[in-house]
Formats: structure tokens, C-alpha cells, sequence
């Protein structure tokens, strides 16, 4: 990702600094146009990816024995991880989480790269949910890898896609030093060369390594 747009314009009057404690989004320039464009493209994936999810949850509860398009092995089946218990952890399928937080994700990212400027208290509760989302997405693929021995390929998909949200979100909340100012300073000159976007990158690329070498 190229977020050259992170940086304030050269023709551009520097921005007054925004209330840390404001409860009301204040519209400006756009800023990280990059990330949030990265946030929706992953969220609207995200979506798609739970929506299916959601409907295969619904068709197991009626037929415990249906099959699916992505049933292509006895390894790679969204049915086979759909009838675990993994699968509905809170006790209902999880798909529905994304069906709840993904329209919230696009709206944000979307209001954002209409000049909206959230407030630090709503960007920093952003992170901690999408942090959660990122621990429980990351649980999911290692239950699915080394216990339940079968990968979904939409669970797949939504794994990438909430590694590249959270990584959005990480960017916009460090460079707006709403995760402090010493953090800011510490990782803006990497956040320069995409730091965040290789390393998400290459956590995937091992994801995707291990994925191939044991099941493909």
C-alpha cells in the first residue's frame, strides 16, 4: 500500500490539533487515504465472506449433512469446520459477528475518506475491538489448522482480510498519535516505507505456506 496521502499536502494548511476528548467527528481534508481504502476493500470482502458463511450456518442447522461449493476435500470444507463446536464459540455461528462488525468497518472507512476526523476515544475503542477480532480471527486458523484439521476457504479469506483492517487501523491510530506520541514518532519513518502492509503481507505468505504444505 502506497499511503503517501498520510502526509500532510505541501499546499495544504496545517490542521489545528483536534480535541483528543470530542464526541462529535470533525470533517477536514482527507488523510490516510491509503488505509482507509485498504479498510474498505477488506471489510467489503470481509462481508461477502461472512454473509456466505452465515447462510452455511443456516443450511447445517436445517441439514447437518449439506455440502457446499467449497467442500472440494475432506481437508478443505467449509461444512467440515462449520459442524465444530469452534464454529459457534458464543453459541451461535460466528459468521454473524462479521455480518455485525463489517457494515460498521465500511461505514467508517467510508465516512473517512469523505474528510470525517474521529475522535481519539472512538479511534481507540476501534482498536481494541478490532485487536479482539484479530486474536479470535488468528484462534480460529490455528483450531482449524491444528485441531479440527480442515480449512474453510471463506474463514480463509476472512483471516486475510481482518489482518489488513487491523492493520489499517494500527496506521491511521499511530500516525494520528492516538497511540501516543512517543509511539508516533518511534514508527512513523517505518510506516513511511509500508512497514505495516509488508509485515501483514508476509504473515499471510506463511499462513498461505503452511495452508499449502500440509492440505494442497
Amino acid at each position: 500500500m502506497t499511503d503517501t496521502d498520510t502526509f500532510i499536502a505541501p499546499d495544504a494548511e496545517p490542521d489545528a490539533e483536534p480535541d483528543a476528548d470530542s464526541a462529535a467527528p470533525s470533517k477536514s481534508r482527507v488523510r490516510h487515504r491509503g488505509a482507509y481504502i485498504e479498510m474498505l476493500i477488506s471489510s467489503v470482502l470481509g462481508l461477502i465472506a461472512s454473509f456466505v458463511l452465515s447462510v452455511d450456518a443456516l443450511a447445517i442447522a436445517a441439514d447437518p449433512d449439506a455440502e457446499f461449493s467449497c467442500d472440494i476435500s475432506a481437508t478443505i470444507s467449509c461444512g467440515a469446520v462449520g459442524r465444530t463446536w469452534q464454529a459457534e464459540l458464543l453459541g451461535f455461528p460466528n459468521a454473524f459477528l462479521g455480518l455485525i462488525t463489517e457494515p460498521v468497518v465500511i461505514t467508517v472507512a467510508l465516512a473517512a475518506l469523505g474528510g470525517v476526523r474521529f475522535p481519539r476515544w472512538f479511534m481507540i475503542t476501534a482498536q481494541v475491538f478490532y485487536s479482539i477480532g484479530l486474536i479470535f480471527a488468528y484462534w480460529l486458523f490455528y483450531q482449524a489448522y491444528f485441531n479440527i484439521h480442515a480449512l474453510c476457504p471463506w474463514c480463509l479469506l476472512i483471516t486475510a482480510t481482518t489482518t489488513f483492517v487491523f492493520t489499517s487501523i494500527t496506521r491511521v491510530n499511530i500516525l494520528d498519535g492516538h497511540l501516543g506520541e512517543g509511539v508516533r514518532r518511534k514508527l512513523t519513518p517505518a510506516l513511511r516505507y509500508n512497514a505495516d502492509t509488508v509485515g501483514a503481507v508476509l504473515v499471510l505468505a506463511i499462513i498461505a505456506a503452511m495452508v499449502t504444505y500440509t492440505y494442497l
